[in-house]
């Protein structure tokens, strides 16, 4: 049996109960052979494998807080600090419902290699709480966010971890955040990103995961003689990803014509108003039935449906395993030549074999939408200089990190014979810096 083989064995067995990070372990590995069946004797000394499957680190705890009417309320709380090798674990908190270990894990994997191939120094890990803030007052919000953070200020800070944001966690849950750190700690540290501008953030960061999907996109499509202008979209999810890569598209030259929440989706043939999703989304908080009603051409649906819209390029933004098999013979029956990720593993992997069988361009959401984290990291360097950047200055460096990183992948692809799959070179590319990094440092 392989060496890798002989891992994705043990991982299944230690981790039965854990499907969305034996998704991700199995995706990665695979994609990884070339690498490893060149250095097996090697990295089998050093249990490498075994090493960057494990964490080096899994905080659990509970969160009391007090809700509206004066009841206590407990939810679980985590933090995954999976990798160090290249950096402080960076990764965002997710606040939802579905958040367990085995999600907290996958993402915190998945980070390990985004960040790597942003080249810049930061490790992997990720947290978060099965805490729902829909629906919650925003004493409610704060309640829950201060009894968050008394926990979790002890395992974090700036050259140590440095969350951000992610599903359910944008600037007001940081803000909260980020007070009671400062309160706890008597320390004002750059310990969180995504932070407000008034106390320490960065321009264009709220733009960034979206952006940078895009300028992604476009590079990958240029360098297979496709140009991104006059080309059909769609795109999932109505969050700050889906919200700015919709923008970005559009100021591309791109016509966006679907968005979706967790309830339904909009067709708007005319191309996605991004003023008014902003207003439904962003400062109204509504269902996307809201926008319908207020655009004569748009139609909205319940339920599933975003990838059976005729489109060239799609951009699943909204959550893991949202695309399935069915979704992907959809998308190629309809002539779709490109699928992006925005999300983290959004696609399953039956529907990425399937797509990239059938000669879609597939770009996977560690190198796709690492553009959120690599400003995060912008963000770390501007509160370590005590310096605030331009939104072109920081939009600039996004820019030239994104195109990189997707020259770097696709050199990587070559090196190892698998031109074209962009998911083994993005692993490929990740992995190396962090494989060095791990050898050179000694066991621990």
């Amino acid at each position: 049996m392989s060496y890798v083989d002989e891992v994705l064995a043990r991982v299944a067995e230690k981790n039965a109960e854990q499907p969305e990070f034996l998704q991700a372990v199995t995706e990665v590995l695979n994609s990884l052979r070339p690498v490893i069946d060149q250095n097996e004797t090697q990295y089998r000394k050093e249990a490498l494998l075994e090493r960057i499957t494990e964490p080096e680190r899994v905080v659990m705890f509970r969160v009391p807080w007090v809700d509206d009417q004066g009841q206590v309320q407990v939810n679980r709380g985590f933090r995954v600090q999976f990798n160090s090798a290249i950096g402080p674990y960076k990764g965002g908190l997710r606040l939802h419902p579905s958040v367990n270990l085995g999600i907290i894990k996958f993402l915190g994997f998945e980070q390990i290699f985004k960040n790597s191939l942003t080249g810049l120094p930061i490790g992997g890990g990720k947290g978060g709480s099965d805490f729902n803030p829909k629906g919650k007052s925003d004493r409610e919000i704060m309640a829950f966010c201060q009894s968050f953070m008394t926990e979790l200020s002890r395992h974090i800070g700036a050259d140590t971890d440095v969350p951000a944001g992610d599903i359910g966690v944008g600037g007001r849950e940081i803000g909260y955040m980020f007070g009671q750190y400062k309160r706890i700690r008597n320390q004002y540290e750059g310990v969180l990103t995504g932070k407000g501008l008034s106390y320490g953030g960065s321009l264009a960061r709220t733009e960034a995961t979206g952006y940078g999907l895009l300028y992604f996109t476009k590079e990958m499509l240029q360098a297979n003689n496709i140009d991104l202008a006059g080309k059909t979209v769609c795109i999932s999810g109505s969050g700050n990803v889906a919200i700015y890569a919709a923008q970005k598209a559009q100021q591309l030259g791109a016509k966006v014509v679907t968005v979706s929440d967790s309830t339904g989706w909009v067709y708007d043939p005319d191309g996605i108003d991004i003023a008014l999703l902003k207003q439904v989304k962003e400062i109204d908080r509504a269902r996307l039935t809201a926008y319908a009603e207020k655009k004569t051409n748009a139609v909205y649906h319940e339920g599933r449906g975003v990838w059976v819209t005729k489109c060239d390029v799609a951009l699943p933004c909204a959550t893991q395993n949202e695309l399935l098999i069915d979704d992907a013979k959809a998308l190629v029956e309809n002539g779709c030549f490109a699928v992006a990720e925005g999300a983290n593993m959004p696609t399953t992997l039956e529907a990425t074999q399937y797509l990239q069988q059938h000669g879609v361009l597939f770009a996977p959401g560690k190198a796709a939408n690492a553009g959120g984290v690599a400003t995060s990291a912008l963000e770390m360097s501007q509160n370590s200089e005590r310096l605030s950047w331009t939104f072109d200055e920081v939009d600039a460096k996004l820019h030239d990190i994104m195109v990189n990183i997707f020259r770097n992948l696709d050199s990587a692809a070559k090196r190892y014979g698998v031109a074209g799959d962009y998911v083994a070179g993005a692993n490929i590319a990740g992995f190396e810096k962090i494989a060095n990094a791990m050898i050179a440092q000694g066991v621990c």
